[in-house]
């Protein structure tokens, strides 16, 4: 063998050497940034679609003045989050089914979630208390039916004294097409859930399967034969596991076509550049931590109309929670975990 032939198995050896370390570096470095690179892929393929797609679902609220900042936001910021009951075919708004007030700290990925049952007895702020002789005391989801997104976001701020930055509500017309184009949700539904009540839609679920496809988590998230908390307590659930599957980073490429197909189910007073920025700053950091409380409470009747009197120490704790996750000051080990009702 001559001397030239080692030298060129010298470098072809020592060029496999290179591609393989260059190689091995490009995947460490791939998984080590895949978060960045995930938002460097959504500034270059789809920040414009997706802006142009969220600019149908902004609807400003009338005196709402919350700035929305073009920048990563570090500071807590409150929604209010509704889901409303209307029927594709119906004209009217109808009633708000879901009412959470959810609490935002970007910077250590964390949110709060304080669900009010939609039979919660209270003051309807905006609703002239006289007309036709009824006081303005009712159940929390008739705010939405009466006022609209307004009239919730005032009657909710009265009842938490806590004011709300901003707000976002989607039909359930709109979570089954979503649940659907992700293929699919997993929910903790160990045994068969069975609607058999002749005066709700009838339906079952069945228990231990992987995943659940739109309409039956529909009809999880609507359930309502056990209790009104247990019914709240699954929307919480419904919604972290929907978290789960839209902070897979392999569903990036979905984002345009769940906005798509959102549609006219979705509203919201966040301007499109806010919802962009926020979502890139969820890619760049870990999962989001979710921490979830409900105001419970017992059953009363007025006029022989099923109410749901709220316990007065939940309001006011609460309350507290709300008022410790606002404040910016408070340091991240210091925020309040619920005592109950956690959602891991």
């Amino acid at each position: 063998m001559t001397s030239r032939t080692k030298d060129k198995k010298k470098k072809r050896r020592k060029g496999l050497y290179i591609t393989l370390v260059s190689l091995v570096v490009l995947l460490i470095g791939g998984y080590l940034f895949r978060q960045q690179l995930a938002v460097a892929a959504f500034d270059l393929f789809l920040a414009g679609s997706v802006e142009d797609q969220l600019s149908r679902s902004y609807v400003p609220q009338e005196g709402n003045n919350t700035p929305d900042p073009t920048v990563y936001r570090k500071e807590p910021f409150s929604v209010l989050l509704l889901g409303s009951d209307k029927r594709a075919y119906e004209k009217t708004r109808g009633r708000s089914d879901t009412v959470i007030y959810a609490v935002v700290r970007p910077k250590e990925s964390r949110v709060l979630l304080v669900s009010i049952p939609r039979d919660t007895y209270v003051q309807i702020v905006g609703r002239d208390a006289n007309k036709d002789g009824e006081d303005d005391y009712d159940k929390l989801a008739h705010a939405y039916a009466f006022g609209g997104e307004n009239m919730s976001i005032n009657t909710v701020e009265k009842f938490l004294d806590a004011d709300v930055g901003y707000y976002a509500t989607i039909n359930f017309d709109g979570i089954k097409k979503v649940v659907d184009a992700l293929g699919g949700v997993k929910l903790p539904i160990d045994e068969d859930i069975v609607n058999k009540n002749p005066e709700h839609v009838q339906f079952t679920i069945e228990g231990g399967k992987p995943i659940y496809d739109g309409q039956e988590a529909l009809y999880y998230v609507r359930y309502r034969e056990d209790s009104d908390f247990n019914r709240t307590k699954r929307q919480q659930i419904f919604l972290n596991a929907m978290a789960n599957e839209m902070l897979n980073l392999n569903a990036i490429s979905k984002i345009p076509e769940l906005i798509q197909i959102m549609g006219d189910s979705f509203q919201t007073d966040m301007q499109p550049s806010f919802i962009i920025d926020l979502a890139k700053q969820v890619l760049t950091q870990e999962k989001p931590q979710i921490s979830s409380f409900t105001i419970l409470g017992e059953g009363m009747r007025k006029d022989g109309i099923y109410y749901g009197k709220a316990d007065e120490k939940d309001v006011q704790y609460a309350k507290e929670l709300i008022n410790n996750w606002m404040d910016e000051s408070t340091p991240a080990g210091e925020v309040m975990i619920p005592d109950r009702q956690k959602i891991e």
